[in-house]
């Protein structure tokens, strides 16, 4: 482990790309670093959402990044008026960075969303799964012991602080799961061709809602952003275990 008291923005945000591989993947986020501050890092904040709450919020901990896993920038060009323009404000009064990681942080092996899940689930024999743009972002694999759906659910309730949303199209019983944090309502169908008895993911989408049912595959709706503190957490702890640079949290749940 190396241990630093500060560390140049042109080295970090290179760190990161290499690290995160960032262009490697489709994606409609502006991957990387999306508002450029100061040039010396030493501190860092971590959040799922970048708005005007977790901006200012970083900028008064005294972070000089701030690490997101849903950015600014989403494929189109934006005026800079209204909230935007006060986003960008707050940021730049600051002097912070925003690095934003989206895709590369849902597909990441060692500090993934789907890959720390994977991890406190204890899930075993993994291997890609979740289609995106034709890579599988997410993982499958089975279960350390069968267990109830309710059971599992209740697990993944305490493991995300999260009330789950249940449906119950399948097998009473949870043995092989598919994870895709977020939006993943839409690979049950590849759930189920992967025989797969359950989907685990974020956020349900109301044309989905009848494939659990056809298909025979439980879906288990944990919440769009419970299920993706993990990824920015986990980087930004590998970034103080690689740089010594001291981080946190910023909190802001939506419950969606």
């Amino acid at each position: 482990m190396t241990q630093a008291s500060e560390i140049s923005r042109q080295e970090l945000v290179a760190w990161l790309n290499d690290y995160l591989q960032v262009g490697q993947l489709p994606d409609p986020s502006m991957n990387g670093l999306q508002i450029e501050g100061t040039g010396t890092i030493r501190r860092i904040a971590a959040s799922v959402d970048t708005s005007l709450n977790t901006l200012q919020a970083a900028a008064d901990a005294g972070a000089d990044l701030l690490l997101v896993h849903h950015g600014l920038f989403w494929g189109k060009p934006l005026p800079v008026t209204g909230p935007h323009a006060r986003r960008l404000r707050a940021a730049l009064m600051a002097d912070l960075n925003l690095y934003a990681a989206h895709i590369p942080l849902d597909a990441h092996p060692e500090v993934g969303n789907n890959a720390m899940i994977a991890g406190a689930l204890s899930l075993q024999n993994p291997e890609p799964f979740g289609d995106w743009a034709g890579h599988k972002i997410g993982l499958a694999g089975e279960l350390p012991f069968t267990q109830s759906l309710q059971d599992f659910a209740d697990r993944v309730q305490k493991l995300t602080g999260e009330i789950c949303l249940v449906h119950g199209g399948g097998q009473p019983n949870v043995q092989r799961l598919g994870i895709v944090s977020g939006g993943g309502a839409g690979a049950v169908a590849e759930a189920a061709a992967a025989g797969l008895d359950t989907l685990l993911t974020g956020e349900p989408e109301h044309k989905f809602f009848s494939d659990a049912f056809e298909y025979g595959v439980n879906v288990v709706y944990a919440g769009h952003y419970e299920t993706e503190v993990f990824g920015v957490r986990a980087l930004a702890a590998k970034i103080e275990d690689t740089f010594g640079l001291p981080w946190q949290f910023l909190n802001f749940p939506t419950g969606l």
